[in-house]
């Protein structure tokens, strides 16, 4: 039954009742947007204490990189590499190099990015892993 046609002819709808049947149809609609909402994504930065590579990607990238679309689309975790994973966290295999970069979605790995080769090799991986973890 249409949504409009309930409303004009439900018998002895009071305004309380209005508003439940209201408050129902869009709690289901919440229900749906959310079914379909997109993936959580974060980006893993491992590290460690002089690399010198890290200390390059921190001069070129790191300045921007939370004011770039991936930046807001997969915020940046920085990590020291020898330190436990946070909870919740789920990788393929474990990170060797320094700096890993590693694409989470909902907490597992989507991509990786091993070493630091200048900005162009950076954004190109990283848009490419952005667009296959949405897809």
């Amino acid at each position: 039954m249409h949504i409009r046609r309930l409303w004009n002819t439900a018998p002895g709808a009071t305004p309380s009742r209005r508003a439940l049947l209201a408050g129902l149809v869009a709690a289901g609609a919440v229900s749906a947007v959310r079914a379909r909402a997109a993936p959580s994504l974060s980006l893993l930065m491992f590290e460690t204490p002089g690399c010198a590579w890290c200390r390059r990607w921190d001069a070129e990238i790191a300045p921007i990189y939370p004011r770039t679309e991936a930046g807001r689309a997969a915020p940046l975790r920085r990590l020291d590499i020898h330190a436990p994973l946070p909870e919740g966290v789920g990788l393929s295999r474990p990170a060797v190099f320094t700096p890993t970069f590693v694409l989470l979605r909902d907490g597992r790995e989507a991509g990786r990015i091993e070493g630091y080769a200048g900005e162009a090799f950076f954004w190109g991986l990283l848009d490419q892993m952005l667009a296959e973890a949405t897809e």
